[in-house]
């Protein structure tokens, strides 16, 4: 399936400068390379279209990623991303989250 949807994981420092840890086109590869969770500063999520000028679709900040789960529900209708994945998201990174 050709994704429209990239997953943008950074690394957001005290300082408010940021740095890409990478661009992810599947839930499963963001969880797998993407949720590298910083000993200083945050990690931070960024839906976004593929080649689009428009603001991104959300963006989530660690540690507690609010609203993140509810906003994929448009998503899951549109079959972009399953319950499934979703699911494992969450709980990658609430999981990760409280271990670092």
């Amino acid at each position: 399936m050709f994704r429209r949807l990239y997953w943008v994981s950074e690394q957001v420092f005290t300082d408010g400068t940021s740095s890409v840890n990478g661009v992810y086109t599947s839930i499963p590869d963001l969880v797998h390379y993407g949720l590298r969770f910083p000993d200083q500063g945050k990690l931070r999520l960024t839906l976004t279209k593929l080649d689009s000028n428009q603001e991104p679709l959300g963006c989530w900040l660690s540690p507690n990623f609010d609203g993140l789960e509810s906003a994929m529900s448009p998503y899951l209708k549109t079959e972009e991303f399953s319950v499934d994945q979703v699911k494992h998201l969450v709980t990658s990174l609430l999981g990760s989250n409280v271990a670092a």
